[in-house]
């Protein structure tokens, strides 16, 4: 199983939000340049980017440090946030991004969506579903879809894309563990997707747990910010 250390960007600056909120910001002192070559000095293989500011107002802002992580460190990237079109996609599938995450555009336009894969091919995309009791949110979780997050596994599946990320949102950056019922209940029903967990992740316990599980791998954030799980420990863990 994958453990993949998070960078969550708003304004340049390495933060995390608690619940998706806002106006819970807590900022770090390090950038995300300084964070990810941390992360690439331990040997973690996979970094997870999120540009907060960009899943809010549809615009990604973060395209140079994206490039700059990608030239100064080994780590393969997995991006989203602000990904509204499918020529920003394509831009980054030229960046070199490893790993596109696309949230609100599969849900709020389908047609620029599905245009994608005339240039990208689908394992290059992972579908971030953001849920509260199996309602995915959207534009940085700021609107109900009132999309099923069954029916939209099941429509993207169609699409022959089978990595998927998901978050619950209500116990995201709270430090309480995941939801472990959520992803249990996912694979009982898509048992041969990749699916990759997020949210509440507090301690090397939860990770052990998680990795009973058949998943690709778990992003882990606040964790790892707040000092509850100790990166050397975290990167040597044989899950």
């Amino acid at each position: 199983m994958l453990k993949i250390p998070a960078i969550d960007i708003i304004d340049g600056k390495v933060v995390r939000l608690s619940k998706g909120e806002y106006n819970s910001i807590v900022s770090y002192s390090k950038t995300p340049l300084e964070q990810a070559k941390i992360y690439d000095v331990l040997g973690f293989e996979w970094l997870h980017m999120v540009d907060l500011s960009g899943s809010k107002d549809g615009k990604i802002n973060t395209q140079k440090i994206i490039e700059e992580i990608k030239n100064k460190t080994n780590l393969k990237i997995e991006f989203g946030g602000g990904i509204r079109t499918k020529k920003d996609v394509v831009e980054l599938n030229k960046f070199g991004v490893d790993g596109i995450i696309i949230g609100s555009l599969s849900i709020i336009d389908k047609k620029e969506f599905e245009s994608i894969f005339t240039e990208v091919i689908p394992d290059k995309i992972i579908i971030a579903s953001d849920v509260l009791d199996y309602q995915i949110r959207i534009k940085g979780w700021t609107e109900n879809s009132n999309v099923n997050l069954f029916d939209h596994i099941e429509y993207c599946n169609k699409l022959g894309i089978d990595n998927y990320l998901c978050t619950d949102i209500a116990v995201d950056g709270m430090l309480t563990g995941p939801n472990y019922n959520l992803y249990k209940s996912i694979l009982a029903k898509y048992p041969k997707i990749k699916l990759t967990a997020s949210g509440g992740v507090s301690s090397i316990h939860d990770i052990i747990k998680l990795a009973e599980l058949p998943i690709r791998g778990v992003v882990i954030g606040k964790a790892i910010y707040e000092n509850k799980i100790n990166l050397e420990e975290l990167a040597k863990l044989a899950v």
